[in-house]
């Protein structure tokens, strides 16, 4: 037996580790707000991370994979404001630099750090800005919530959670903070994560267990289908705890955080007024029915209706079926919370104000059954709202 609770202090709550952040005028050149941030081990550390799979990465991504192959990496500096995405070769030494400067600040290595930015595209770093930013830097234990602030973006709040396990061999903790409100889309999407535990584990469990984690949590989570350049997930163990859980223990705190982050993204994506569970049953295999359930979950004509508040199955079932998945739609059945809106491909008896009523709610689920295998599939997703496109309008 294991006991999970939710405790205070984010990305510090593991034993070891730190936070701090600054304001430097990243984005404006005046300093309005805290917009880098730093997470640091006072002991060695394993690392491991997952990035985007968007073909065009951003140099932080490009610095931080090549850090990753020692595996010993101690401390994460991230900036807000501005992505270093599309840079060329400026962009990789800006990305260099940062680890540089967080590295002397914190008497570490350039490679013991890894470096996530989060911002516009295609614009150069101010680097002189960000180099006193970063000497600025204080990190403490009560730093978690100041970091995940200065990494926000559209976010309309910080993002930060940890919890404590209990178990027979003792007890360890799990925290972190992310960020991320727009472009996002499973596979990793515009979002940046830092997770911390003291835990003691090897690097090959550590990055097993967070491939794991993400394809349970962040790679179930989208906003508009919009893969962007910079998404990264970061995990640290320095061992603090002595505790070397069984991996079930660890799998399901790492688990706790993660899905709670990613939820957390969701509930604030741009403009969203609706959080949606798209639930896909039945399927050939897990393949088709990711494959069905991510076409539901980013269909514009079905988060429209959403935001209407129209439990409209017409437009899910059509999204079903362009999807390239097997199909036979005088099987589909379709639910909205537990109420059937379709049965055999047809509308069910329930009454439509009904359905009208669950739709309308603040969080609900849809789920869609086939009816021809055992694949299953849950994509966490969102209605779109003329908020949503006044976000991005561009400024």
């Amino acid at each position: 037996m294991i006991e999970i609770k939710k405790i205070k202090g984010g990305v510090c709550a593991a034993r070891g580790f730190f936070a701090g952040a600054s304001g430097c005028g990243i984005k404006t050149g005046s300093v309005t707000r805290d917009d880098v941030a730093v997470v640091f081990s006072e002991a060695p550390s394993f690392s491991a991370a997952t990035f985007t799979t968007n073909k065009v990465k951003a140099a932080p991504i490009r610095v931080s994979a090549e850090h990753l192959k020692t595996g010993r990496q101690r401390a994460v500096i991230l900036n807000s404001g501005n992505a270093n995405a599309c840079t060329g070769e400026a962009g990789i030494q800006d990305a260099r630099a940062m680890c540089d400067a967080a590295g002397s600040l914190l008497g570490l290595k350039s490679k013991e750090v890894l470096v996530c930015s989060t911002g516009r595209i295609g614009v150069p770093l101010p680097m002189d800005r960000i180099a006193k930013g970063i000497a600025l830097l204080k990190p403490n234990r009560t730093g978690s919530l100041a970091s995940a602030t200065a990494i926000m973006t559209s976010d309309t709040f910080a993002k930060e959670f940890a919890v404590e396990v209990k178990t027979g061999k003792g007890s360890f903790r799990v925290g972190g903070i992310a960020k991320g409100a727009g472009m996002i889309d499973p596979n990793m999407a515009t979002m940046l994560c830092v997770v911390t535990t003291d835990a003691d584990l090897s690097q090959p469990v550590l990055r097993a267990e967070l491939k794991r984690s993400v394809a349970n949590s962040f790679n179930r989570i989208t906003i508009d289908g919009d893969m962007s350049t910079n998404d990264t997930v970061i995990l640290l163990s320095n061992g603090l705890s002595a505790c070397t859980p069984d991996m079930s223990a660890f799998g399901q705190a790492l688990d706790e955080v993660t899905r709670t982050l990613a939820r957390m993204i969701v509930s604030d994506g741009e403009g969203v007024s609706r959080f949606v569970e798209v639930e896909l049953i039945g399927a050939a295999n897990d393949k088709e029915a990711r494959t069905a359930a991510e076409a539901i979950a980013n269909s514009t004509l079905v988060k429209c209706a959403w935001a209407g508040g129209d439990p409209n199955w017409g437009r899910i079932l059509d999204a079903v079926g362009y999807c390239g998945v097997k199909i036979d739609d005088a099987k589909v059945d379709i639910f909205y919370d537990k109420l059937a809106s379709v049965k055999n491909g047809i509308a069910s008896h329930t009454p439509f104000e009904k359905l009208r009523a669950v739709a309308a709610k603040k969080s609900f689920k849809v789920t869609v059954d086939l009816k021809l295998g055992k694949g299953s599939y849950y994509v966490w997703t969102t209605d779109l709202t003329e908020e949503y496109v006044r976000l991005n309008l561009g400024e």
